[in-house]
């Protein structure tokens, strides 16, 4: 994800949820990250879900899940990238 700011520019994350899981140190979270794209300066609004770890007030593992079928727009190829 190190080239990701190449080709999305995001601007917020509007909405939210955090959901809790039988394990205290999990929680998953839902939300929506809105901005652009880079490259054609289209609008972006892709909703994600993290599972997210912490122990000892650190995050210890994240995983986002999203929808790259989504994201079918020219400047979204993160394979190439100039960073």
């Amino acid at each position: 994800m190190r080239h990701y700011p190449d080709h999305i520019d995001l601007h917020d994350f509007p909405d939210l949820r955090i959901h809790q899981t039988t394990d205290p140190q999990i929680i998953v979270v839902e939300m929506r990250g809105v901005g652009r794209l880079v490259e054609s300066d289209a609008p972006f609004d892709m909703t994600y879900i993290a599972v997210v770890t912490v122990r000892d007030g650190h995050i210890t593992s994240y995983r986002d899940y999203w929808n790259p079928l989504a994201v079918q727009e020219p400047g979204t190829d993160f394979t190439g990238s100039s960073r």
